[in-house]
């Protein structure tokens, strides 16, 4: 099955040749292997998109291992569990730079993690590519070691109350964030919108990601007559206040969020405690029975290989693996990381095979794209507004 599925790849393994000249003295390249490293959360709170983005980055590179590699080298996949704190994190990277010699770090995760890493990596001079936090820190400022895939989170909760302030007809703009540096970005995203729609943000509630009980924030929206609520909270933060919304019958408000809260368990929550919510994302998530024939045959060789099914993080995952290779082949047999940022700055007009945005980076941008998708759940599935990407 592997090997009809890398056909459908944006970079086709058993293509890829040797030219140039032999081994360079560089960390973590030898003549026959380049070493990548990953540090996620494996373990702790995160661990629902921390393990599936490695079972699908390492998916990948076996893929890529069995047809040869990428201009004669194969890939050395190093993974480190940070079970989501910062101090492991920062041990983590630490390791990865100074004992297993990494080329290269993909799919970090984690905002305050790689925020405290970096510093390490900038003076070890090892990029920092394609991490699993839409934060714009990721990209910005411009620095030759950080790559980003697709939309921020200030771009997604942007676009996605653009399109529902003005389609449907909303009055009040209102936000429900997590009082972390996360929610904050996207409260700054909610803030902005609602003041280039020539409004402003009527009531604010700020929550603790560790929060059971939302009544007093939905409480203090419904007193604001909020009808359009932008969401800086993520999986568990999504679902239970709209759950809570609904049991208190208030039924006005449409909740929009963004990437970090879509997912298939938040269409999927038990009594359609999420039927009407938006989410607003740099991909359109896909359902087996109704992918085309190569993303289905992906599903079900994850499923295979790793005993569950994919979720939002696995598609993240081979994301930023195949990017990875297809820079890593343009960069050449003398494989240094200025060929390598030079490769990935070259890259225009990539587009995998989810059918996520046309991803562009120059020497001047390194955010592939600001393009998002807005769904919303129908009948505990999602459903997207458009297959066309949203702007603001």
């Amino acid at each position: 099955m592997y090997k009809t599925i890398i056909g459908a790849a944006a970079v086709m393994a058993a293509g890829l040749g040797v030219t140039g000249a032999g081994a360079q003295t560089v960390r973590g390249v030898t003549d026959k292997e380049i070493v990548i490293g990953m540090h996620t959360d494996l373990s702790g709170p995160a661990s629902f998109y921390g393990v599936s983005s490695r079972n699908a980055a390492q998916m990948r590179y076996e893929i890529l291992n069995a047809n040869g590699g990428v201009q004669g080298r194969k890939i050395k996949f190093i993974v480190e569990d940070t079970q989501y704190q910062v101090p492991r994190g920062v041990a983590a990277v630490n390791k990865l730079i100074n004992r297993d010699k990494v080329f290269l770090i993909v799919g970090g995760l984690g905002t305050p993690i790689i925020n405290a890493a970096f510093k390490d990596q900038e003076a070890a001079n090892v990029p920092n590519l394609f991490p699993l936090t839409a934060a714009r820190s990721m990209f910005l400022p411009l620095n030759k070691l950080k790559f980003y895939l697709g939309s921020s989170y200030y771009d997604q909760i942007r676009t996605g109350l653009n399109y529902l302030w003005k389609e449907k007809n909303r009055k009040t703009i209102c936000a429900l964030y997590e009082d972390t540096d996360f929610g904050q970005e996207v409260l700054e995203g909610i803030k902005d919108q609602a003041q280039a729609l020539g409004t402003k943000v009527a009531e604010v509630a700020p929550v603790k990601p560790t929060d059971t009980d939302f009544t007093a924030a939905v409480t203090k929206l419904k007193a604001a007559n909020c009808d359009l609520i932008g969401m800086g909270t993520i999986i568990r933060t999504t679902i239970i206040p709209i759950g809570t919304a609904k049991r208190m019958g208030w039924n006005d408000p449409l909740f929009v969020g963004q990437a970090a809260a879509y997912d298939y368990v938040i269409a999927a929550a038990p009594g359609g405690a999420t039927e009407g919510y938006y989410a607003s994302s740099g991909m359109i998530l896909p359902y087996a029975d109704t992918a085309p024939p190569a993303i289905k045959e992906w599903m079900e060789a994850y499923k295979e290989k790793f005993k569950g099914d994919i979720n939002a993080g696995s598609i993240y995952g081979w994301q930023g693996a195949d990017l990875t290779i297809l820079a890593l082949d343009r960069a050449g047999r003398n494989l240094t990381v200025e060929s390598f940022t030079k490769a990935m700055e070259s890259i225009k007009g990539y587009r995998d095979m989810f059918g996520s945005p046309v991803m562009n980076f120059s020497a001047e941008n390194h955010q592939g794209s600001t393009t998002a998708f807005l769904s919303v759940v129908k009948g505990g599935r999602w459903e997207p507004v458009s297959k066309e990407g949203m702007g603001y």
